[in-house]
């Protein structure tokens, strides 16, 4: 069975964006961006929010990304080399290949997703990632904690819920930030 993993930034007090609906924290360094497209590598199919779709569909549709370096090039490929299930409600068409709409989060067709597929998945979106650690559907967690403060916004994790989890590994990258990477225990 696949793995469902969310991958996340969030800033050193917790949250993916600050009161303003900003989530751009610090310039991303070389050794970091590897390691995020590293990650990326295996994943077979991204479960995405609508604004966060909106946002990372610019490496298909905006070449002049993938220009500017090897790195973003490596990057675009990755990206783009995956399938994409988009979950909104008011989202009409999609501007990426190999992407779908869903109009609701539905945990027993993601389990369905897990048990089919032949790479893994993840969930990026903290409203949508929420959910999936709701519902149990969460195997691993790769939180990119960076060093500010931003006082308030959204939480990068759930909130009312509790899930323990085992720490698989950690790193420290020269810009400040922290990735740490956790497992659901047991899988």
């Amino acid at each position: 069975m696949a793995k469902l993993i969310y991958v996340n930034n969030v800033s050193l007090d917790g949250y993916f964006e600050d009161e303003g609906g900003v989530y751009a924290w610090s310039p991303m360094d070389d050794e970091l961006f590897v390691l995020y497209t590293d990650l990326l590598r295996s994943v077979g199919t991204f479960l995405y929010g609508r604004r966060l779709y909106e946002a990372m569909a610019v490496w298909e549709t905006d070449a002049a990304l993938a220009a500017q370096s090897d790195l973003m090039a490596d990057f675009s490929n990755v990206w783009k080399a995956a399938s994409k299930v988009v979950y909104s409600t008011s989202l009409d068409a999609v501007s990426t290949a190999d992407t779908r709409i869903e109009r609701q989060f539905d945990p027993a067709a993601i389990h369905e997703l897990k048990a089919a597929a032949t790479s893994d998945l993840t969930v990026g979106g903290a409203n949508l990632a929420a959910q999936a650690f709701q519902a149990g559907l969460v195997d691993e967690c790769h939180l990119f904690v960076w060093p500010v403060i931003v006082g308030g916004g959204k939480p990068g994790l759930p909130t009312g819920m509790r899930a323990d989890l085992e720490l698989v590994e950690e790193r420290r990258f020269r810009n400040g930030v922290v990735h740490l990477h956790y497992r659901t225990p047991g899988r």
